[in-house]
């Protein structure tokens, strides 16, 4: 996830006429002609019906108003990231989860992600060619000045560079994207950006939504998600962060917690629940959501925590199902990804880890539910291992110089008027050095 004012009209123009006087005794246009004179008798002129004389002035036109000033429309200082020459290791949310099992079936072709955010980054080289089509709430422009829809795009989508020694990846690198921007990251009321975001992407062809937002309740907001549903997209948001002195405190996120939104809390490396992560929220499932990398700019950032971090992932995880199973409906999809993740560790993980090439392969009955005695996959699914080993080099990376100085303080969450929490505390990404370790495999 910054113009100039009009100038004012000057004046008025005061017109002014010239006192025409017509000769009484002259004709009018248009009269009759009079027999010609003789010696001995003088025409009488034909009164004129028409008026000998003009007005003297034309009446003023009365002054318009002068418009009010336009507000300045808020500079886009785009943000900008480090090489990929430094990113040396595979990022850990990415051996955690191994998504690239799944792409020998699908890397979704044929689904479109809409990524309701600050804005798309579109020349990022993992990024161009794949948005399909933009639209900006805000009335300033499609493109991101602030960063956060760039991250979360890189998560969903990001293009398998890999042989050109860049590690990182998204989880449906074959997605094509939408651009739902309704926020430049700045402070605002204005609660009914985010409605407009979600509906336009509905009717614009959106399979998966990812709303990385800790929003209020309203009625347009509800509204908004289920004319998507209606429309059998899938919503996929972030259950909320909270700060450590806000905790106790914290209220339900939305979108996240309406019914039929799948609903994401953010891990760690070991899989335990972020301490951050909202658990008022109802959760359904849990993602990577520290210590991320992602896309930022024309490069890379590090040291990326949130819960608006782990909605991307298991928001491509829904795009590769969808891919594989395009008869199912939005809310089948969610089931088969609550039923086929990994068992949850600790309050607040919900059905647990997202399990990427379990929710593709997996044979179930389309109609499975996950609460019908915990319904698990059937015969010819492929078992679920242990979690991986934390690769610290893979922490180094989101860490780096940023080290400790990134805190909770620097939370990427949404507020509650639809504000970023943390940009509001004066946080921006880390820009984290990231160090020289084992370089990556250079599968494609």
């Amino acid at each position: 996830m910054r113009g100039a004012g009009l100038a004012a009209r000057a004046g008025c123009l005061a017109l002014t006429s010239i006192l025409a006087v017509a000769p009484a005794a002259a004709a009018s246009p248009g009269d009759r002609p009079e027999a010609a004179p003789t010696a001995t008798r003088k025409p009488t002129p034909k009164p004129s019906t028409k008026p000998t004389a003009k007005p003297t002035k034309k009446p003023e036109k009365p002054e318009k108003p002068e418009p009010p000033p336009a507000e300045p429309k808020p500079e886009c200082n785009k943000q900008s990231g480090q090489p990929a020459s430094e990113i040396t290791v595979e990022p850990w949310a990415q051996r955690r989860l191994d998504f690239e099992q799944a792409w020998d079936i699908t890397r979704g072709r044929g689904v479109t992600v809409a990524v309701v955010d600050s804005g798309i980054e579109t020349a990022h080289p993992q990024l161009r060619g794949k948005v399909a089509g933009s639209f900006d709430a805000t009335g300033t422009t499609p493109a991101d000045c602030f960063g956060h829809g760039t991250e979360v795009a890189g998560i969903i989508a990001g293009t398998d560079m890999r042989k050109r020694k860049v590690p990182f990846v998204g989880v449906a690198p074959q997605v094509r994207l939408l651009n739902a921007k309704f926020t430049t990251g700045q402070s605002t009321t204005d609660n009914s950006l985010l409605p407009r975001a979600i509906t336009w992407a509905a009717e614009h062809g959106a399979k998966v939504i990812n709303v990385s937002v800790d929003a209020p309740d309203t009625p347009a907001l509800r509204r908004a998600v289920l004319t998507a549903q209606r429309r059998d997209a899938l919503v996929v948001a972030s259950a909320g962060n909270v700060a450590e002195d806000q905790r106790g405190k914290e209220s339900a996120a939305y979108p996240a917690s309406y019914p039929g939104v799948l609903s994401v809390a953010a891990v760690d490396e070991a899989g335990t629940i972020s301490n951050f992560s909202n658990h008022k929220t109802r959760i359904d499932v849990s993602a990577p959501g520290q210590n991320v990398i992602s896309t930022l700019g024309d490069g890379y950032v590090g040291g990326l925590q949130g819960t608006s971090f782990g909605a991307p992932y298991a928001a491509g995880v829904a795009a590769l199902v969808r891919s594989r199973h395009p008869r199912l409906s939005y809310q089948q999809v969610i089931n088969r990804i609550l039923i086929t993740a990994e068992g949850g560790n600790g309050q607040g993980s919900g059905h647990g880890m997202i399990s990427p090439m379990q929710a593709v392969s997996a044979v179930l009955d389309p109609n499975a539910r996950p609460d019908q005695n915990g319904a698990r996959p059937l015969g010819g699914s492929v078992p679920i291992g242990r979690p991986a080993p934390v690769d610290h080099r893979s922490r180094n990376i989101a860490l780096g110089v940023a080290g400790g100085a990134l805190t909770l303080a620097a939370l990427v969450a949404f507020g509650g008027a639809v504000i970023p929490r943390g940009r509001e505390r004066g946080w921006r990404p880390g820009r984290a050095a990231l160090p020289t370790g084992a370089p990556s495999d250079d599968r494609e």
